[in-house]
């Protein structure tokens, strides 16, 4: 089939999760489709990086994306309907006109647009169109503005979130088929999208990659964080670590140390390194020294949704892991014998004091959550469901 896929980002280097699935999926599914790809870069110099990409498609599209502050993009938020937060960023009548100009000289059989936000670069057009969401984007950003400190600010925003709500329901209803990367998330989608097909295509790990590394025997027990902190989520999670959940570890095992990895840490994340033995790295370029050097990976995620890539990659890499419930959302483990779950930071920070002081349960929870990713999140498998589905609405144009 050939297939024209839309991205927000360049799927390579591996920095964000959204990079890492659309990657591995192009990785497997070049095998038995042809695939144009159509994104955004913000920096010339990421050009560099499509030799990579070349590997996997058959033809490759970029676009300079538009500062998030440029005046036009706060033209459109304050005088249209639309967004800021995304739409108003992304949103292009060039790239609309490039498309249009694809799908009018070439012979599609699908468009993937991933996520909701791309669309609106799709032209009218009778080929079917796959969306693909990898969050439910209002549900961060509304997460985001509840725990904002200047309150005058707040009204602005929350009638930004109700934009932002607005169109993505309109584009889930506007698809001829969504994916969800959870359970959950389908449900909420399909509260909005009636009777439209939502299919749950969960997200994937590497595991010959990231078993391939060797687990070291510790002299400093260490937690680690790991997230990308253009992310929100990965920033307030970082900081209810540090400041809620950290200090309690600390006084039942004094020499341990917290180890926050990730690219982008802002001044705010970078200061989280003034705390006692809590050290902010963002020079880790393969993220297997980090799960091979660290006692148990710690994922407070209290915003957004989806399968988080930190805790698949742990667990293929037989770091135990203690999470709050949306940082295992969409991964079928079971509390207390794959993983250690709980909300609160006292609960949080007992369970990491566990994982810690008991190297023989730590390894027995290692070992049982790696036979889970093994079986069920491996991007071959991942690829195949998705294959399904291109097959499934392909096969109606």
């Amino acid at each position: 089939m050939k297939i024209l896929m839309l991205t927000p980002y360049l799927p390579f280097p591996l920095y964000s999760g959204g990079q890492i699935r659309t990657y591995n999926l192009l990785k497997n599914l070049a095998k038995q489709h042809e695939i144009t790809l159509f994104s955004f870069i913000r920096e010339e110099e990421e050009r560099k990086h499509l030799p990579e990409l070349r590997k996997y498609l058959k033809k490759i599209v970029v676009f300079k994306r538009r500062p998030a502050w440029d005046k036009k993009n706060i033209l459109l938020a304050g005088f249209t309907p639309f967004p800021f937060v995304m739409i108003a960023t992304y949103m292009s009548l060039r790239v609309r006109r490039k498309i249009a100009r694809e799908l009018k000289n070439n012979n599609y059989d699908l468009i993937h647009a991933e996520p909701f936000y791309m669309t609106p670069n799709i032209p009218k057009t009778k080929i079917p169109i796959l969306l693909v969401e990898q969050t439910i984007e209002y549900l961060v950003y509304k997460k985001y503005v509840d725990d904002f400190k200047l309150s005058f600010l707040k009204p602005f925003m929350y009638f930004d979130v109700l934009k932002l709500k607005f169109w993505e329901e309109y584009f889930w209803k506007k698809a001829n088929r969504l994916v969800a990367m959870s359970n959950q998330d389908k449900k909420i989608m399909s509260q909005a999208a009636h009777q439209k097909p939502i299919d749950v295509v969960a997200n994937g790990v590497d595991i010959d990659f990231f078993a391939s590394i060797k687990r070291k025997t510790l002299k400093i027990p260490t937690v680690l964080f790991v997230g990308n902190f253009k992310w929100l989520p990965n920033k307030d999670a970082a900081r209810f670590l540090t400041f809620n959940i950290w200090p309690q570890i600390k006084k039942q095992v004094p020499n341990a140390r917290l180890w926050i990895v990730g690219k982008n840490p802002t001044d705010k994340i970078k200061s989280l390194a003034k705390q006692k033995d809590v050290l902010v790295d963002d020079s880790v370029e393969d993220i297997r020294n980090a799960f091979g050097n660290a006692s148990v990976l710690l994922a407070p995620i209290r915003n957004g949704r989806g399968t988080k890539y930190k805790v698949l990659e742990a667990m293929a890499s037989k770091l135990p892991v203690v999470a709050t419930p949306l940082g295992v959302e969409g991964v079928e483990v079971e509390d207390g014998r794959q993983v250690l779950v709980a909300k609160s930071a006292e609960k949080l920070a007992q369970h990491a004091v566990k994982i810690l002081k008991d190297e023989v349960f730590s390894q027995k929870i290692a070992s049982s959550a790696f036979k889970v990713i093994k079986q069920k999140y491996n991007w071959k498998k991942i690829a195949q469901d998705l294959d399904i589905i291109y097959k499934q609405l392909g096969a109606r144009q």
